[in-house]
C-alpha cells in the first residue's frame, strides 16, 4: 500500500495533503471520441438534432464538468482553475465527435482529472442529445494526452 497516495498505513484511504508542495502552473490535455453512424453524425453537423446545437452544449457541459471534478471523484482535490476549454469537432473519418479538454490553474497539485473529466461529461451530453435517433453509439479512447508542471514535469502521450 505505501506505493499508492491515497492510502494511509492502515490501508484506509485519505485524501493527500499537498499544503507543504509550490504552487507551480500546471497544464492538462484530454481527448475523448463519441463513435456514431453516418445519420447521426449528419443530423449534428447540420444541427438537425431536436435537443439543440449538440457540440456547444456539449461544449458548455465539459467546462462545467471540470469545475464539479472533486464533487464527482472522491480523492481529488477543489481545486481553483485559471482556464477551461474544449475543442469539440466532427471527425468524419472516425465518424465521431472528437472532443478534446485544456485545463489550466496554478496550484499544488494537477489538474489531469479536470481534463478527463471535461472530455466525460462532454461526451455523455452528445450521447445524451443523440440518444434518441441512435442507441448504440460508443464512448471511447478517453485518455490524457499532455501534462506539465509538478514535481513529475511533462508527459505527452504517444500517438
Amino acid at each position: 500500500m505505501s506505493d499508492f497516495t491515497h492510502f494511509d498505513e492502515s490501508g484506509r484511504c485519505r485524501m493527500v495533503d499537498v499544503s507543504e508542495k509550490n504552487d507551480t502552473s500546471r497544464i492538462a490535455v484530454a481527448e475523448g471520441y463519441v463513435y456514431v453512424n453516418r445519420e447521426t453524425l449528419g443530423l449534428i453537423k447540420s444541427g438537425g438534432i431536436k435537443k439543440g446545437d449538440v457540440l456547444t452544449v456539449a461544449q458548455i457541459a465539459g467546462i462545467m464538468g471540470a469545475k464539479r471534478t472533486p464533487d464527482l471523484i472522491p480523492m481529488c482535490h477543489t481545486l481553483i482553475l485559471s482556464g477551461v476549454s474544449l475543442e469539440i469537432t466532427v471527425d468524419d473519418d472516425r465518424c465521431a465527435v472528437r472532443i478534446q479538454s485544456r485545463v489550466k490553474n496554478r496550484g499544488a497539485t494537477g489538474v489531469e482529472m479536470e481534463a478527463l473529466t471535461a472530455v466525460s461529461v462532454s461526451a455523455l451530453t452528445v450521447y445524451d442529445m443523440c440518444k434518441a435517433v441512435q442507441k448504440d453509439m460508443r464512448i471511447g479512447d478517453i485518455r490524457l494526452l499532455h501534462k506539465e508542471g509538478g514535481v513529475h514535469g511533462v508527459f505527452h502521450a504517444e500517438s
